[in-house]
């Protein structure tokens, strides 16, 4: 799980991150990043809306979107931002699936 301070959690960062960072689509997912050149923990925040499905779904699919960066966590550089915006098929997608393209996308990019 990721401790609070890898967590994104005002309006206005996220959608700081969403404007001015760089974006990667997957099939499943879109994922933004942005680097503050801040000397902090890398953060991460995760958008999953209604069209996803139930909110059983949405928070299964988020849950594992938050494993996924749990694990990627020592890869990425710190002072990051990474948003993961869930696209409405997302509810169908599998862990291994959901591993690949947010692992693709924060391997992507660059410092």
């Amino acid at each position: 799980m990721l401790a609070r301070p890898n967590r994104l959690t005002r309006g206005a960062d996220y959608k700081a991150v969403v404007r001015r960072g760089r974006r990667c689509a997957g099939a499943h997912t879109v994922t933004y990043t942005s680097s503050s050149g801040e000397d902090r923990a890398a953060r991460f925040g995760f958008i999953v809306n209604k069209q996803v499905g139930s909110a059983v779904v949405r928070n299964t699919v988020r849950r594992r979107l938050k494993a996924v960066c749990a694990e990627a966590l020592p890869s990425v550089p710190a002072g990051s931002d990474v948003v993961i915006r869930v696209l409405p098929n997302g509810a169908e997608a599998g862990y291994a699936e959901l591993r690949t393209e947010v692992v693709r996308c924060l391997s992507r990019r660059k410092p």
